[in-house]
């Protein structure tokens, strides 16, 4: 009877192993780059990018970040579920560096998931 139960265990586990094959999220932005143009030095540019979900399983986002201390960014919700999407608010502060910054800037933004 042990062996039985044992591989009715193994079966059941492998069942739940196999049905849970090839479920992922896969995130998508509908931009992966933008320009803000010219912004007068002291005014918060701002930018929201839509984050979506098009994979099977549950996205999560585990930590944004940036690459300077300029540059904020948050994602809403952290967790988005398949077909689902959220949003990615950005705010560059172009007075961050002083009155006297000019040209161009480039700044990233990071985004930790489970994809």
């Amino acid at each position: 009877m042990k062996k039985i139960t044992l591989l009715l265990f193994t079966l059941a586990i492998a069942a739940f192993l196999v049905s849970c094959a090839g479920k992922s999220p896969e995130l998508t932005l509908d931009a992966d780059a933008f320009e803000f143009g010219d912004v007068v030095n002291g005014i918060i540019a701002e930018k929201d990018i839509t984050v979506t979900n098009r994979g099977s399983a549950p996205l999560v986002i585990e930590a944004v970040s940036t690459s300077c201390g300029c540059t904020t960014a948050e994602v809403n919700p952290m967790a988005i579920d398949p077909g689902e999407s959220g949003v990615l608010h950005i705010e560059f502060d172009s007075g961050a560096h002083g009155p006297d910054l000019t040209g161009e800037l480039m700044r990233q933004v990071f985004l930790q998931t489970n994809d």
